[in-house]
């Protein structure tokens, strides 16, 4: 497997997918090309169906200048397809002087057809399983996943995850001061602010507990709807679920920065096993692939803070994905905001209940981490292509924008 450098990617909102990772293959593309008159870049899959709500098409005129940039939506299907496909090509007058077919695969990752992957895409772990790192670790008498990590990617890893976890609290201070619509014409109001500045009625301790969490999780997903600055954990999309879940055990439990850095250095493992054997990308496998990973990884990541072994981490994770599976991925308007804020809050509070879960029901468990990931996948390739982030269907499909109604 590859660093959970890959896993962690700070960035502009608001999709890892459609506009991180298309912005990534438009810098290359004008670094071979800087000379170019003209480019046209050509969109496929659901590129082409979401790319006007992801800010695709804004981000790549941006990159390569709006004044010498076609965008092309392009109906095209082919077989073997990755949905998030997209031809770029560079011309000098009416000569076409340079192309490159890139896959957005999820993440802000990007593959370029027809060419090996760079050194930083380079495998730093030799065990692509749970089971194989769980073997491993037992073998080196090693207890926990983040010294899993420290040992295979050294202790520089630290001041990486440091600048991510810095950078998450920053999403969520800046997300809580903040109010009004986001942008994209569906009249979303942003909501962290108010969930953490209410007070219930009743003194309810389960009440508390669900505002704080759902108020951090709102908080990153609307500066990630904001094209504000966030951490892929694993995707944009996903990238309230971890910092929330963090942020509110760091509070109420007084961990110390350097022990939560550990919880991230395990929850970029199980990113890295989800990525590695099934995908963190909704329009290849559905919202499961997104937020059932990122709760995946939240559930594991206050596993190894709360002193749990590693059966019972790969407990938390397998519990938080199993009840995820087969969740669609439908914007409305291609938008990362409905259903996807509020589904951050959610997934939050599910992997604190997966956590608790794995506490006391480990050793009665039959299901693994890998086989629920192999499930995950299964489940979302065979997924109707009008819920994997095509927008043509479920609540996508229903909502009449110019009502604000349901259809």
């Amino acid at each position: 497997m590859k660093s959970i450098r890959e896993i962690y990617k700070i960035g502009k909102g608001p999709s890892s997918s459609h506009t991180m990772g298309p912005e990534r293959a438009a810098k290359l593309f004008l670094e071979r090309y800087p000379q170019a008159d003209f480019f046209q870049v050509t969109l496929y899959g659901s590129l082409s169906k979401t790319g006007v709500g992801h800010g695709t098409d804004r981000v790549l005129r941006s990159t390569l200048g709006p004044e010498r940039t076609k965008i092309v939506f392009s109906p095209e299907n082919w077989e073997g397809m990755h949905p998030n496909t997209m031809d770029f090509s560079a011309f000098a007058g009416d000569i076409e002087i340079g192309h490159l077919r890139v896959e957005s695969i999820g993440g802000g990752d990007i593959r370029i057809l027809g060419e090996a992957q760079g050194a930083e895409s380079e495998e730093v772990y030799v065990e692509h399983s749970f089971a194989e790192i769980a073997y491993f670790c037992k073998w080196r008498y090693i207890h926990t996943l983040s010294d899993y990590v420290e040992l295979n990617e050294g202790p520089e890893i630290w001041d990486f995850l440091m600048e991510v976890w810095q950078v998450m609290k920053g999403s969520i201070s800046e997300g809580l001061s903040k109010t009004g619509v986001l942008p994209g014409g569906l009249n979303v109001q942003r909501k962290a602010k108010y969930l953490f500045d209410k007070t219930p009625q009743d003194d309810i301790p389960a009440l508390k507990e669900f505002q704080r969490i759902a108020a951090y999780a709102y908080a990153v997903a609307e500066q990630n709807a904001d094209n504000g600055t966030v951490v892929t954990a694993p995707t944009c999309g996903a990238c309230g679920v971890l910092p929330a879940v963090l942020k509110y055990a760091q509070d109420t439990k007084g961990f110390s920065d350097a022990q939560i850095l550990r919880g991230l250095a395990t929850a970029g493992i199980i990113g890295n096993l989800t990525k590695q054997n099934a995908s963190i990308s909704g329009a290849e496998c559905g919202c499961q692939a997104e937020i059932g990973t990122a709760c995946s990884m939240a559930a594991a990541a206050l596993a190894e803070l709360y002193g749990q072994n590693l059966d019972q981490v790969e407990y938390a994770a397998e519990v938080a994905m199993e009840h995820h599976l087969g969740l669609t991925c439908d914007p409305i308007c291609g938008l990362v905001q409905i259903p996807c804020i509020e589904r951050n809050a959610v997934a939050a509070v599910r992997a604190m209940n997966a956590c608790n879960l794995s506490y006391f029901l480990t050793g009665s468990r039959n299901i693994s981490y890998d086989m629920v990931c192999r499930a995950m996948k299964e489940t979302g390739v065979n997924l109707d292509h009008r819920f994997r982030e095509t927008s043509e269907g479920g609540l996508a499909k229903l909502y009449d924008r110019k009502s604000g109604k349901r259809s």
